[in-house]
């Protein structure tokens, strides 16, 4: 695999810094006032969409190559798929749980008169 980084493909780090610059950009809509706040629904929906269409279309091979290369069986795949849905579920607990510290912060009201 010549277009490796890090020991994964070129597809896992585009995924990553696709949903790493979507909370970045939620972080900081998070904190704006107003309406503008309701722009992380379009941020989340649009990293939502790139990744449904890296993952059902993956990039074919351009050329076929004329002979069998070895074939490298992955005798882990389902442990790590089932730890990538653990560790993607606490990830969501955890995001969801910090939401109402940042969306549901007290205002609270100001005394009329102060003697």
């Amino acid at each position: 695999m010549s277009n490796a980084v890090l020991e994964v493909g070129s597809g896992v780090v585009v995924l990553t810094v696709v949903w790493v610059l979507a909370v970045v950009f939620a972080m900081m809509l998070f904190r704006a006032s107003g309406s503008a706040r309701l722009g992380v629904i379009p941020v989340f929906l649009l990293a939502l969409s790139i990744t449904l269409a890296l993952v059902f279309s993956p990039r074919s091979p351009e050329t076929e190559t004329p002979f069998k290369e070895i074939e490298i069986v992955d005798t882990l795949f389902i442990g790590r798929y089932i730890l990538l849905a653990v560790a993607s579920m606490v990830f969501l607990v955890v995001l969801f749980m910090l939401l109402p510290f940042q969306l549901l912060e007290p205002v609270y009201a100001k005394a009329l008169r102060t003697h």
